[in-house]
């Protein structure tokens, strides 16, 4: 398949926005900005500099899309492209990750490295410290691995600690598992990761990123990248964290996004547990068990539904089709009318779009025609 056609853009159009994402300052809402005001990137890019003032963007993004360093940029993304299991999905594709898109800054570009429909399955995100314990290390393997045999994508951010022992329990369960990078995948952080993130690409997973090929590590990047691991997921679960940790970031913006916040208490001697203790106090779920989880996604466990599970009904009499029928929704819309909480929604309306029950659109979900 051309690579245009993968991207699901003309030639013309993925070169330019692969430019336009390289410049200075231009993150997702600017990017935003600008296919709005001028129709696509191509013309963003060919658009005097006295309208991009007047759009308040920097000086130095407007001066940058000459610089050879983003066009040559854009050709490296391209020949990337070309070769098999590399892709890139816009937020206009139709492949884009239907929970990523409701979130309020999803990423305009995601370059993904290995099986890219894994990012529309059903996905839990697992995050703790980078200085784990061994218990803690232990349990994030063993909740991963239960987590994969019940048919969950443990998605999680390929750092050290927790991160990298979720990774490995998921393949030790030979399940799917996304590593989310702050960096781009060209330089893959940390090195001491690349061979995880190789076994996880051979067995069936995925590293994604939304930044240029050739970003390296920053700071302000992980924060960003929190935001896509709790995005994709239906729930994110907290092993072990310090009550300073990135980790409460990611799950704080799953809260914000809707998405269940699951967390694992400890020893209140211990460091690691005073960030998931905090976590349970603001309202997070104490977890001990898989099933703590799996109860409230019951859906989606690989075990026969009981009755009342959301699936026991025909496709036909599912309430949140019969919402939809009537007319379209964003799924805000649908948790007040059907009276269920959003992340059970979420995971409905997953479910509905794999079986191509329902479709969205421009954050409005459709009933498909039977």
């Amino acid at each position: 398949m051309p690579l245009f056609e993968k991207a699901g853009q003309s030639p013309a159009e993925l070169e330019a926005r692969l430019r336009l994402h390289r410049l200075p300052e231009i993150g997702p809402r600017r990017f935003q900005t600008l296919i709005d005001a001028f129709g696509s990137a191509s013309a963003a890019l060919s658009a005097p500099a006295s309208a991009w003032r007047s759009l308040r963007l920097p000086a130095a993004s407007a001066d940058a899309r000459r610089d050879p360093e983003v066009r040559d940029g854009a050709s490296a993304a391209l020949r990337w492209l070309e070769r098999p299991g590399q892709h890139l999905l816009m937020w206009d594709n139709p492949d884009y990750p239907a929970l990523l898109a409701e979130i309020p800054d999803p990423p305009p570009l995601l370059f993904i490295a290995g099986d890219h429909s894994l990012l529309d399955r059903p996905q839990l995100g697992m995050v703790g410290s980078r200085r784990a314990s061994k218990p803690g290390l232990d349990t994030a393997k063993s909740f991963a691995r239960s987590l994969a045999g019940a048919g969950f994508v443990v998605t999680s951010g390929l750092a050290l600690g927790i991160d990298g022992a979720a990774h490995q329990g998921a393949l030790d369960a030979k399940g799917a598992t996304i590593g989310v990078l702050g960096t781009g995948i060209e330089k893959l952080y940390p090195q001491r990761h690349r061979q995880l993130a190789a076994t996880m690409m051979a067995q069936g997973g995925a590293v994604v990123s939304e930044l240029p090929l050739d970003a390296a590590p920053h700071a302000s990047n992980f924060p960003r990248r929190n935001r896509i691991i709790s995005g994709l997921s239906l729930g994110v679960l907290v092993v072990e964290a310090s009550v300073a940790s990135g980790s409460l970031i990611t799950a704080r913006l799953a809260a914000e996004q809707g998405r269940e916040v699951y967390a694992i208490p400890g020893s209140i001697h211990h460091p690691g547990a005073r960030g998931c203790h905090q976590l349970i106090r603001e309202g997070a779920i104490l977890v001990e068990t898989i099933d703590h989880i799996l109860e409230g996604l019951q859906g989606w466990k690989n075990l026969p539904p009981s009755n009342d599970t959301l699936q026991s009904a025909p496709r036909s009499d599912h309430p949140l089709l019969a919402l939809l029928h009537a007319a379209p929704q964003t799924s805000e819309a649908l948790a007040l009318s059907s009276g269920w909480p959003l992340p059970k929604v979420l995971a409905a309306l997953t479910e509905l779009e794999l079986d191509s029950s329902v479709a969205c659109e421009a954050g409005r979900w459709f009933a498909r025609a039977p």
